[in-house]
């Protein structure tokens, strides 16, 4: 089969989806990646996946620019003719089952990988916008053979919205998590002990970590609320915060805000495994999540976590379990369940251990790829 992948980022699919696309290879399928031309664009080759480019604008909301990218992206699935096109988030979905209707491709996969700020901000702007995409997912949920979904609650959501009938939802948890890369046992204790003198880090210290993109809706500004007050009571304590500002988001942190005193930023990194390895408790108090692969990954280095109870990030954390959950924008209890953390290493060892067995179980790339190969083969059997 020739299967395409349609992201609005090259980053998406090269972060998230690579395990599934190289699994696929592996097949003898023939993969190609449609994303934009980036900073991950020339990697797709090393995996014998091409990558074709496309142009989009992340923020445009102007009709004849998006009929312009809709056109091209119908082009290009002129030219390809793929078995099956899988899509992932709003724009693709949307972009990529009507250029499929125009292409006459007829095997098409839309991937819901979280609803995003739209459905968190409650403004009149985002009323509308949150209505129109709405439709338009109606339109594109109706050309598309099936919708995967990342957790239960979107996909009750949209299945009630009646956006879709339920039987073309499925649910697949999240993109998975490599559970052999990250292990803690990857990382040794030299390659721990250097990494903290290299960002000057006492070696003694408690190290709390969040990493995201640095927007308001991933909770980045409570977590600094809450460094500034733990270190005003705690000084053996050291907040780490790996992330960089997304332009294309409508909650965007400024690069002005990050720099702070009680938080050391570190920007975006590629060496996050590492930086995970010499965290103590790992911190996530987002407003709302597909599944956090963040947490995936803290929860499989077997890290004590602290997130918000919502959408998401409730899938990865039992409370009390692996990590504690609380009310989202709720700063004192962030604080109050991180200081529990903090002042109790024992219990942090244990949740840790607790987290590394649900990922194991639930969330390792080996059961996520083949859910995902399975659905492949299934939708190209029912066109046949």
């Amino acid at each position: 089969m020739k299967i395409l992948f349609l992201s609005h980022l090259d980053m998406n699919l090269y972060l998230f989806r690579l395990p599934i696309m190289q699994a696929l290879v592996q097949e003898g399928h023939e993969v190609i990646a449609l994303v934009p031309k980036g900073a991950y664009f020339d990697y797709f080759k090393e995996y014998k996946i091409k990558a074709i480019s496309y142009h989009i604008q992340r923020a445009s909301l102007n009709p004849l620019t998006e009929i312009k990218t809709i056109r091209e992206i119908a082009l290009k699935f002129k030219e390809i003719q793929p078995d099956i096109i899988h899509t992932f988030t709003i724009k693709p979905n949307i972009y990529g089952s009507l250029a499929a209707k125009i292409a006459n491709i007829s095997c098409v996969i839309n991937s819901v990988t979280g609803l995003g700020s739209f459905y968190i901000e409650y403004s009149l702007k985002t009323f509308f916008l949150r209505l129109l995409i709405e439709v338009l997912n109606k339109i594109a949920f109706k050309i598309a053979k099936n919708v995967v979904f990342q957790n239960n609650d979107d996909l009750e959501l949209y299945v009630n919205k009646k956006l879709l009938p339920s039987q073309k939802a499925i649910l697949i948890k999240g993109s998975g998590v490599d559970i052999d890369y990250f292990s803690l046992q990857q990382v040794s204790q030299e390659c721990q002990q250097e990494y903290k003198r290299q960002l000057g880090i006492p070696q003694d210290n408690i190290v709390v970590l969040m990493v995201a993109r640095a927007i308001v809706h991933k909770g980045v500004k409570e977590y600094y609320a809450m460094a500034q007050n733990i270190k005003h009571k705690i000084h053996n304590v050291s907040f780490l915060y790996v992330g960089d500002t997304d332009k294309g988001n409508i909650t965007a942190i400024t690069h002005e805000f990050l720099q702070n005193k009680n938080v050391q930023w570190l920007g975006s990194r590629k060496d996050v495994r590492e930086i995970i390895a010499i965290a103590d408790i790992f911190v996530l108090p987002s407003y709302r999540e597909g599944i956090p692969r963040t947490l995936l990954e803290a929860a499989s280095m077997s890290k004590a976590i602290v997130t918000t109870n919502t959408i998401g990030c409730k899938e990865v954390v039992v409370h009390d379990y692996n990590g504690f959950l609380v009310p989202t924008q709720d700063i004192n209890k962030l604080q109050e369940y991180t200081e529990k953390l903090i002042k109790n290493p024992s219990l942090c060892t244990e949740m840790g251990e607790n987290g590394r067995k649900k990922v194991i179980n639930e969330f390792s790339t080996k059961i996520i790829v083949a859910k995902h190969l399975e659905l492949y083969n299934n939708i190209k059997a029912l066109s046949i």
